[in-house]
This record gives C-alpha cells, sequence and structure tokens, in this order.
C-alpha cells in the first residue's frame, strides 16, 4: 500500500500547489472529453480543449517538448473538429456522420503519423533536449495521437482503434516518468476509448441498416 502511495503521491512532493490545482482539472477535463466523445456529444471539444491547453503548459513548464507538441496539435484540433462536429445541413442533419475511413482518408493520416514525429523530433532538438528511449515513444506516440485526434474530428471510427493502442503504450510510459495521475488518466482513456469503439460501432452498423 505504501509503495502504491508513493507512486502516486512522491512525484508531487515539493511541486508549486498551483500546478498540481492544474494537473488535477486536466485529469479531469481530459476524463469528461473522452467520456462525451464516446457518447459523440459535442462537448468533447470544450472539455478537451480545457484539458489539452492546461497540459500544454504543464509538460512546457517540465521540459517534455514531445508531450507538449501533442497537446498544443490536440488544442487546434479540437478546434476544428468543434467547428466541424457542428455542421449542418437542410437546417437539421449533421454533415459528418460516422463512418470508416476511405483509401485516400488512410493516405492522409499516414501522412500526418509521419509529419507529426517529424515536427515532434525538430522541437526536441530546437529546444535543445536530450534524447533518450523514452523520448523516442513520446514521439511515436505523439504521431499516433495527433493522427487518432483527425480522425476523430472527422467521426471516423478507426479512431478509438489508434487511441487504445497509443494509451496502452503512453499507461507505462508515464508511470516510468513518475507521473502516476497521467498514468491513471491514460489508463482510464484507454478502457473508455474500447468503449467508445463499441458504442460508435453500433451506432456505424445501425446508420448503415437504415441506408
Amino acid at each position: 500500500m505504501n509503495q502504491i502511495f508513493d507512486f502516486f503521491i512522491a512525484p508531487y512532493e515539493g511541486r508549486a500547489l498551483s500546478l498540481i490545482i492544474l494537473e488535477t482539472a486536466a485529469f479531469f477535463f481530459g476524463i469528461a472529453s473522452v467520456v462525451y466523445a464516446k457518447r459523440e456529444d459535442i462537448m468533447v471539444y470544450p472539455t478537451g480543449l480545457v484539458a489539452t491547453v492546461l497540459t500544454t503548459y504543464i509538460f512546457f513548464l517540465d521540459g517534455l517538448f514531445g508531450d507538449m507538441m501533442m497537446n498544443f496539435y490536440f488544442s487546434l484540433m479540437s478546434i476544428y473538429g468543434w467547428w466541424n462536429w457542428l455542421r449542418i445541413k437542410g437546417g437539421k442533419e449533421k454533415i459528418v456522420q460516422i463512418s470508416t475511413n476511405t483509401s485516400k482518408e488512410k493516405s492522409i493520416g499516414l501522412g500526418m503519423f509521419f509529419l507529426t514525429m517529424l515536427v515532434t523530433y525538430g522541437v526536441y532538438k530546437g529546444f535543445g533536449a536530450t534524447i533518450e528511449i523514452s523520448n523516442y515513444i513520446d514521439i511515436f506516440t505523439s504521431g499516433v495521437f495527433f493522427t487518432a485526434m483527425w480522425y476523430m474530428a472527422n467521426k471516423k471510427i478507426e479512431n478509438w482503434v489508434l487511441w487504445i493502442f497509443a494509451d496502452i503504450i503512453t499507461v507505462p510510459l508515464y508511470a516510468y516518468r513518475g507521473w502516476g495521475m497521467f498514468s491513471l488518466q491514460y489508463l482510464i482513456f484507454t478502457i473508455l476509448a474500447i468503449q467508445g469503439y463499441i458504442e460508435w460501432k453500433k451506432s456505424l452498423n445501425k446508420n448503415l441498416q437504415t441506408l
């Protein structure tokens, strides 16, 4: 029990109270965002935007530039997704519906994956940070996460597969870095992403049956 307590509490000893409050807020807003995403609720974006802006600032202060860039991208993509999900046609029907990726969209996603990794690597080098194994993993997951975010903004069901994959990698990565709260958050994200895939799959199948 003491080891578990130390894992979650010890990294925050001596840490500024203001940063602990910000991380706690980001934790709860982040979870709320994924819950809304699972429900296909537009609130995924305002709650997610709060979480990513706070997290961007926290990671900047701690010098985790790959994670910082990932959350900065999330903030920009949240704005795009918010606008895209709200678009309607004929006065009531949503333009963007849950669907699967076309070959073209898969290619765009792959391009985003490599471009995000390249930019994230450049940010590390630009800040003069030493790139270790954990940072390369961070660079890789940044590419996966950003692609997943773009797919979500366009309601592509494959977004959940990418979230699950990258979340599973991120749980031990943050645990290794001593980020107990964020590690727990991504464990919860993994469970919610699995549920999100199931919910969106049901919705997709229902929509296909009505066509």
